[in-house]
């Protein structure tokens, strides 16, 4: 018992010298533009529910160690909470559009580094693929919120789409079942960030970054009406739905 303790303090010591190098950057980040309260609270918010959040999964989790993969998803985290400082405060001040696009541009670079570093260490878990997966997800979220006030409030379908799944899973738990690995899926993933993240920055013309996103979005929903199509299909005659933990399990394997 003494050193499940031990383990467990030392996971909890990791969870809270991430969320202070978070403070740190959201510092920083008010000093070099003056952010407004907006920002502030935004990326507070932030930084509280990931500690809370990923403590409370570590201490369930019962892991031995935090893992050089998860400092790496946690460290993408961190640019994702300053990203999201800088759109809630882009509501009330002109945002630093360069600035902006540098954090989310090494947050996406970073995607996929985790993964590697788990399978290189051995250090996979089925907790750092819930944790990456949900870092993504909410950087998309972000990122379709700010190109939304540019190009209209449809642009909030991006980044909400994942989020509408979960919850339809909810109603429907044929939706839990585990779909088989696919690199088009992943493809599609990646284009998502890559497109909002190219229409944020400003560099094409209004029409073009319209254009640009519009078949993001379409292949998003092309990938989810794939994935459901499925998984309706499949589990009509397949056996009982498996539970959470087995698809975690299963997302980890395809990492």
């Amino acid at each position: 018992m003494a050193l499940n303790n031990t383990y467990d303090a030392r996971l909890q010591q990791e969870t809270a010298v991430g969320a202070g190098v978070q403070l740190l950057l959201l510092a920083l980040l008010g000093t070099a533009i003056g952010m407004g309260p907006a920002g502030w609270l935004t990326g507070l918010a932030f930084a509280f529910a990931t500690w809370a959040v990923l403590a409370r999964a570590l201490h369930r989790s019962r892991l031995r160690s935090f893992g050089p993969a998860n400092r790496v998803t946690f460290g993408r985290a961190t640019l994702v909470g300053g990203v999201t400082a800088l759109v809630a405060d882009s509501f009330e001040s002109a945002p630093p559009v360069t600035l902006l696009v540098a954090l989310t541009a090494v947050a996406l670079l970073l995607d996929g580094v985790d993964g590697q570093v788990a399978r290189r260490t051995g250090t996979s878990t089925a907790l750092g693929a819930r944790f990456d997966m949900e870092v993504d997800a909410f950087l998309i979220l972000v990122l379709s919120v700010y190109v939304s006030t540019q190009l209209g409030p449809w642009v909030l379908l991006i980044g909400g789409m994942r989020y509408a799944f979960v919850a339809a899973a909810r109603l429907a738990p044929w939706l839990n079942a585990p779909l088989p690995p696919s690199f088009a899926r992943k493809t599609v993933a990646a284009v998502q960030g890559m497109a909002l993240l190219l229409a944020g920055a400003e560099l094409l013309p209004r029409q073009a970054n319209l254009v640009v996103v519009l078949l993001a979005l379409g292949s998003l929903v092309w990938s989810f009406g794939r994935d459901v199509l499925w998984l309706w299909r499949t589990t009509r005659t397949a056996a009982p739905v498996p539970t959470e933990p087995q698809v975690l399990e299963l997302e980890l394997a395809a990492r």
